[in-house]
C-alpha cells in the first residue's frame, strides 16, 4: 500500500543493516493500532509469511474488555486463537520521536490465508481487488483506481493544568489522572475561545504545532493543509491525497502521530465525535475520486449536459451519477462503519454544519455528499465529499464502505434517488427529500444487521454480524451506564 518502489523480503538486510529492533502493529475494528517491537532477527525470519498474533485484539472492546456476546473470530471456545499477521513491506516507514525504529503495518489472516472479515485493512484490499476482479477495466475507458483526494480530520485538544508556563515539552500531569479528581467539563482546552482558521492562535503552542506537521511528514502522512478549526483547542488537518489504501494508512497514522507528539507536551488530543454540549464535533470528512487508465478524472462529463435531470449534475460522468446514486442509496445501511460510537449521534444533529438525512448537493456543506465540480471547480478535481463521518470512525471501513456503495451503484446503474438540496436551505427545508439518518447507535445498528441489508450484500454477512456485534456491545455497556447528566437531574428531584 505504497506509492514508492516496492519493497522486497530479499531487499530488508540491507535496508535494516543498522537496526537492531522493528516496531509493528495492525488495526482492531475501533480503528486502534495493536501492536508490538520484535527483534530484527525475529522480524526478518516472519517477513515473508507472516507470524502469530493473538487473536483477542478481535474479540475484546477498546479498553481491552472481551465482548459479553462471543464473536466468531475470537472466543473462549477457539482459545482466543492466534491470526497470521502478515508484514505490509510497503508500509515501511521510520518513527521519528522514537529515534527513527523501523515500523511497518500488518495485515490479518486466518489459517487459510484468507483475510480475517474484520481486518480493516483487509477488509479495504478485498473490497478493492473484488471491484478490480468485476470489471474495473470493463468500463468505457477503463478505471484504474480510486483516489482518496483528501480526508479531513478535526479535533479537540486538552491540557491538564501544570505548574509551569513553558510551552515547550513539558512534564504534565495525565489526563487520566486529572479527571480521578475533577469532572470532565473541567479539563481546560489547548486554547479558548472559537479561533478558525486563526493564524495566530497556534504560536500559543507553536513547537507543538509545528512538530506535529513535521513529524508527519517524516513518517510518510503528509499534510496537505493544518489549521485551527472553530472550536477551543480544535485544529483541522487534510491529509494529502492518493490512492484508497494508502489514504486510510495514513488516516489511521496520522492520530498516532498526533498522539505520540502531544504527550511531550502534556496535550490530549480528542477525537471524539462530540466532546462538547454546545459545540461544532468534530468531523471526518473524506472526498473521493475515480481515476481513469490515462489519469483522467473519470468523474468529469468532459462537456455540459444541457439535458441533465438537475443542473448540479451537468458537468458529472454517467459513472459519476451511478456512483453518488450508490452512496445514497446505501448510506441507511452502513451508518455504523461511518459512525461507529455512542458518541457520533451526538454530533449529527440539526444546526451544526453535520449531515442527517440522505442528502446531497453542488457546493452544499449541510448535505450528507457534497458534489465539488465545474463550474465551481477545475474538472480535474471533481470529487464526492463524504461529509456524515466523524473524527471517531476507522478510516478503513468509511473507505470500504464509500468504495463498495458507490460502485454497487455503477454496477446496478442506479438512478440518483432524491433532488439535491436547495441553494441556501439547510436539511429539513423543502427540497430535503431523504430519509431521516439514524439517530443514534443502536437504530443504525439494527438497520446494518437486519436481513437483506445493504451492508451484507456489499461486504457479507460474516463482517457484518461481528462488526455488528461488536456495536451492540458498546450499545449494551451504554445502556448499563449511569451519567452525570442523570444524577445532577435526578439526585434531589425524584
Amino acid at each position: 500500500m505504497s506509492l514508492t518502489q516496492p519493497i522486497t523480503v530479499e531487499a530488508l538486510p540491507d535496508l535494516l543493516k543498522d537496526d537492531t529492533k522493528v516496531k509493528l502493529a495492525g488495526v482492531d475494528v475501533d480503528g486502534m493500532l495493536r501492536g508490538k517491537i520484535v527483534s530484527k532477527k525475529k522480524f526478518l525470519s516472519i517477513a515473508k509469511d507472516g507470524f502469530g498474533f493473538c487473536g483477542v485484539i478481535f474479540g475484546w472492546d477498546m479498553h481491552d474488555r472481551t465482548y459479553d456476546t462471543e464473536l466468531k473470530i475470537s472466543n473462549k471456545q477457539n482459545g482466543y486463537r492466534d491470526l497470521i499477521a502478515v508484514p505490509d513491506l510497503n508500509s515501511f516507514r521510520r518513527i521519528p520521536w522514537e529515534d527513527n525504529i523501523p515500523f511497518f503495518l500488518v495485515s490479518f489472516f486466518d489459517d487459510d490465508l484468507k483475510p480475517v472479515c474484520a481486518c480493516p485493512r483487509g477488509l479495504l484490499k478485498t473490497t478493492v481487488e473484488k471491484l478490480k476482479n468485476k470489471g474495473y477495466n470493463a468500463m468505457s475507458g477503463g478505471i484504474d483506481h480510486v483516489d482518496i483526494r483528501a480526508a479531513e480530520i478535526e479535533f479537540f485538544q486538552f491540557k491538564v493544568p501544570s505548574s509551569s508556563d513553558s510551552t515547550t515539552r513539558s512534564t504534565s500531569p495525565s489526563v487520566a489522572s486529572y479527571l480521578n479528581d475533577h469532572p470532565p467539563h473541567a479539563l481546560p482546552p489547548l486554547t479558548e475561545g472559537m479561533f478558525g482558521y486563526s493564524i495566530t492562535r497556534p504560536t500559543f503552542n507553536k513547537s507543538y504545532y509545528h512538530e506535529v506537521y513535521d513529524s508527519c511528514a517524516k513518517f510518510k502522512c503528509d499534510l496537505e493543509g493544518w489549521h485551527t478549526e472553530s472550536g477551543p483547542g480544535v485544529y483541522e488537518a487534510a491529509l494529502e491525497f492518493g490512492q484508497i489504501s494508502e489514504m486510510a494508512d495514513r488516516a489511521s497514522l496520522f492520530k498516532y502521530v498526533v498522539r505520540s507528539v502531544a504527550t511531550g507536551y502534556g496535550i490530549t488530543p480528542c477525537f471524539m465525535a462530540k466532546p462538547k454540549h454546545g459545540l461544532p464535533g468534530n468531523s471526518g470528512h473524506t472526498h473521493v475520486s475515480v481515476v481513469d487508465k490515462d489519469g483522467r478524472n473519470a468523474l468529469f462529463r468532459g462537456e455540459k449536459d444541457e439535458n441533465a435531470k438537475y443542473p448540479d449534475i451537468a458537468y458529472l460522468s454517467d459513472l459519476g451519477r451511478h456512483f453518488l446514486a450508490g452512496i445514497l442509496d446505501g448510506l441507511p445501511d452502513i451508518m455504523p462503519m461511518l459512525a461507529p460510537t455512542i458518541n457520533s449521534y451526538k454530533r449529527l444533529v440539526e444546526n451544526f454544519w453535520a449531515p442527517v438525512t440522505v442528502s446531497w448537493g453542488l457546493e452544499h456543506r449541510a448535505a450528507s455528499v457534497r458534489l465539488i465540480a465545474p463550474p465551481t471547480s477545475k474538472p480535474g478535481a471533481t470529487r464526492f465529499e463524504i461529509r456524515v463521518p466523524g473524527a471517531d470512525a476507522n478510516p478503513y471501513f468509511v473507505m470500504s464502505a464509500i468504495l463498495a456503495l458507490g460502485w454497487r451503484g455503477v454496477e446496478k446503474k442506479l438512478e440518483i434517488p432524491i433532488p439535491p438540496l436547495g441553494k441556501g436551505e439547510g436539511v429539513g427545508g423543502s427540497t430535503d427529500q431523504g430519509a431521516r439518518l439514524a439517530r443514534n447507535l443502536r437504530e443504525a445498528t439494527d438497520r446494518f444487521m437486519r436481513k437483506g441489508s445493504i451492508a451484507r450484500e456489499v461486504f457479507g454477512d460474516d463482517f457484518v454480524d461481528h462488526f455488528g456485534g461488536t456495536r451492540e456491545n458498546e450499545i449494551r455497556l451504554w445502556d448499563e451506564a449511569v451519567t452525570d447528566w442523570e444524577l445532577k437531574r435526578y439526585i434531589e428531584t425524584v
